[in-house]
């Protein structure tokens, strides 16, 4: 809710502008602004945090994480990169182009509209439901910020965006047993990385506890020898101590046992047993 934890770039503002970065939806369409528009200040100092997490993204983030409605936790949020004469824009909607080609953040790139306005600076709010899940913070002739662009920015987890662009933007999210969305930063799965040629393996990633573990799928022993702590094994037995998480994804349900070193995945094909990630093995 508001108020709580919630390369260089080569001048394309004219067609930023037009349409939401190639997707041939306009980065900021008219319309009326939220019911309850963000009432809090438009400039709020960002301070550099040594911690991460909701907090720290909440206090790098400026007046743009306090102007997120997120369901949950803030998922990131930070301040503009500095820019070059001639890279800002004309208009604080041009501004609003110019961060997604400076920083490609990976949020929804159409769709906003002006939530507020004062001297110098206009809050752009992407919009699920009426609430506020991306918020941009355009400022004009900033320090090291020549014209309109962004000044602070923050966005909620994926899972709050609508379906229909985390699907066609390759998320996998998961949803509990009432079939409610949940968070990435709670679990998320994926294919593996192409330049690793790792995309026939699949990860899922669990935060319990403060905890992070990283599970994968590897039925054609792509991953590097040693990368497992076991063997994966694509038909086992569900162990009697196993429990429903009640994670789902597609035909897939998460079941844990007191073991934290194989997650069980249960599909309509049988068990599968997913193992854990040895730490710091990755790509090389």
């Amino acid at each position: 809710m508001r108020g709580g934890p919630g390369m260089v770039w080569v001048t394309v503002l004219a067609a930023l502008t037009a349409v939401g970065c190639g997707t041939g939806e306009n980065v900021v369409v008219e319309g009326t602004p939220p019911a309850t528009p963000y009432g809090g200040p438009l400039h709020v100092p960002a301070r550099a945090s040594e911690e991460s997490g909701a907090r720290a993204a909440l206090a790098e983030s400026g007046a743009a994480g306090r102007a997120l409605e997120c369901d949950g936790e803030i998922a990131a949020g930070g301040q503009g990169e500095t820019w070059s004469e001639g890279d800002g824009g004309d208009t604080p909607e041009e501004g609003l182009a110019a961060y997604f080609g400076m920083e490609q953040p990976g949020v929804p790139s159409a769709g906003y509209r002006v939530e507020r306005e004062e001297a110098g600076r206009v809050l752009f709010s992407y919009d699920v439901d009426g609430r506020t899940k991306v918020a941009v913070v355009v400022a004009k002739d900033g320090a090291d910020r020549p014209g309109w662009g962004p000044e602070t920015t923050a966005f909620c987890d994926p899972a709050e965006f609508p379906a229909s662009w985390t699907d066609s933007h390759g998320y996998e999210i998961w949803t509990d047993r009432d079939g409610h969305r949940v968070p990435t930063s709670r679990v998320s799965s994926s294919a593996g990385e192409e330049h690793c040629d790792w995309q026939r393996a699949h990860f899922l990633e669990l935060n319990r506890d403060e905890e992070r573990r990283l599970y994968a799928r590897d039925p054609d022993g792509v991953l590097e020898p040693g990368m497992l702590t076991a063997a994966y094994d694509g038909d086992v037995r569900l162990p009697r101590d196993a429990h429903d998480t009640g994670y789902r994804f597609e035909d897939r349900r998460l079941w844990l046992t007191d073991d934290p070193s194989t997650a069980y995945v249960r599909t309509s094909d049988g068990v599968e047993a997913w193992r854990l990630v040895r730490p710091d093995m990755g790509c090389r």
